[in-house]
């Protein structure tokens, strides 16, 4: 990066736009492909005070245009912050996900999710002039809101069954029985709530759905067996040992869930509430047993 340029004022969108792409944009999905670490980027500190010098200029100029003469040059940089996270999205973070399945899925979603909080952390910083004096006037979505928007828009509404299948892959592999890394699936859900900050819309809704779906499902299978092949004792403990598993998932990965008590009402209408006649069956045949 060349110290020591002089950019005249003001810049219009067509000036300032190619020159932040190659010098900030570019280099920075450069590093975060790589596997680099995007504290710095590389930049010298003559290099980024250059560049961001640059750019409260830049965007300052194209704010002054905007309220004085051209209202369209500043509505062009706003549009340009948003069509460089989808761009970002199709080129890179969608043909990473295609053709993964379950775990390796969510592993990759992890990832990307994580560069694209860096990338957000430094174009926020970049398109900084925005959130102050042009956002709020025009009543526009924030800057956290319009990335947000576009990571689940275009990531979600592509693969969001698969990764919900994932999900719930995980979760009835641990109520069989199995070990599953708790800490990485609480991950993958709070992404959710992550990509909602800022927003009035919940972005959760859809997984919370089908993990409550699943669960009854699950436990509808597990009741139908259970009330064929264990005494009405037995039958409760499953019923209270379960329970108290769903409990703990609750309060530990399911807990950013805004329905989570529903998964565990799911438990108990399969368990009990569909099974009540059969139960009292049982329960007599076990009495008139014992």
């Amino acid at each position: 990066m060349t110290s020591g340029v002089a950019f005249k004022i003001p810049l219009t969108f067509d000036e300032a736009w190619p020159i932040l792409q190659e010098e900030a944009v570019n280099k920075l999905i450069d590093c975060l492909e790589t596997g680099g670490q995007p504290r710095n980027l590389g930049f010298t500190p003559n290099d980024y005070m250059r560049l961001y010098t640059f750019l409260t200029q830049s965007t300052r100029a194209v704010y002054s245009v905007c309220t004085s003469i051209n209202p369209l040059e500043v509505r062009k940089m706003y549009d340009q912050y948003k069509k460089t996270f989808e761009d970002y999205i199709s080129s890179k973070v969608l043909p990473s996900l295609r053709g993964k399945g379950e775990v390796n899925l969510l592993t990759e979603l992890l990832r990307s999710w994580r560069n694209y909080k860096a990338m957000k952390c430094w174009l926020s910083r970049f398109f900084y002039y925005l959130s102050i004096y042009y956002i709020p006037s025009r009543g526009l979505p924030s800057l956290e809101e319009t990335s947000n928007s576009a990571f689940y828009n275009l990531v979600f509404d592509e693969i969001k069954d698969h990764v919900n299948d994932a999900i719930i892959s995980m979760i009835n592999k641990e109520r069989e029985g199995e070990q599953i890394d708790r800490v990485f699936l609480k991950e993958i859900l709070d992404i959710y709530e992550e990509i909602g900050k800022d927003s009035s819309k919940y972005y959760g809704e859809d997984i919370e759905k089908a993990i409550i779906e699943a669960t009854g499902t699950f436990y509808s299978g597990k009741a139908l067996n259970w009330i064929s092949n264990l005494s009405y004792v037995d039958y409760m403990l499953k019923v209270e040992e379960c329970s108290q598993q769903e409990k703990n998932r609750i309060s530990d990965y399911l807990k950013g869930l805004r329905s989570k008590e529903r998964v565990f009402e799911a438990v108990q209408h399969e368990l009990l509430n569909v099974q009540a006649s059969k139960l009292e069956e049982l329960k007599l045949l076990h009495g008139a047993v014992a």
